[in-house]
């Protein structure tokens, strides 16, 4: 298992192009983390033919995209709209795969095979998407109180430089 990129640059999602799970992924992300570069690997998500799909998404993507991490996800379900998760071939792929993957396949109480393949595990789509990306605001945050730290860090070397120069100035007007 891979570890999730604090600071991903692509994030590949791997999805159907018509669910709602892939909307409430890129929302989330623009919400987040707006600068993100998303690639989209479309495929059915249910169905007899979903899990070759899926296989072939994750192949796309590792091979001609390379994203930092990718994002499998579905919308909730019955255990048969999500048993392409649970298909071998397709858990075998999450397993190999040499970018981290989050699961985010069906709902809180789901479980699938895929869940347990993949790097990391989220409870829903949008989960999956909250914990690729980091959010902007606490970014901000961070980047605002390291500014003010190093501003008060050098007005106390300026003093103390002021205070060692004028402390030579004045010993050397005494001689």
């Amino acid at each position: 298992k891979h570890p999730i990129p604090p600071l991903p640059k692509v994030i590949g999602v791997v999805t159907s192009p018509t669910g709602a799970a892939l909307q409430d992924i890129l929302n989330t992300l623009r919400r987040r983390f707006p600068i993100v570069e998303v690639v989209i690997s479309p495929t059915p998500v249910q169905g007899v033919d979903a899990p070759a799909g899926i296989v072939a998404a994750l192949d796309r993507l590792e091979h001609d995209e390379r994203p930092d991490v990718i994002l499998i996800a579905r919308g909730g379900g019955s255990i048969e709209d999500l048993w392409a998760f649970n298909d071998e071939a397709v858990a075998r792929a999450v397993a190999n795969s040499v970018v981290p993957v989050i699961s985010g396949v069906g709902h809180e109480t789901d479980f699938t095979l895929t869940d347990f393949a993949a790097a990391l595990r989220a409870p829903t789509p949008t989960a999956a998407a909250e914990v690729a990306t980091p959010d902007q605001i606490e970014i901000l945050y961070t980047v605002e109180d390291l500014a003010n730290r190093h501003t008060i860090a050098l007005n106390a070397l300026i003093a103390d430089l002021r205070w060692v120069y004028g402390q030579e100035k004045n010993t050397l007007d005494r001689l």
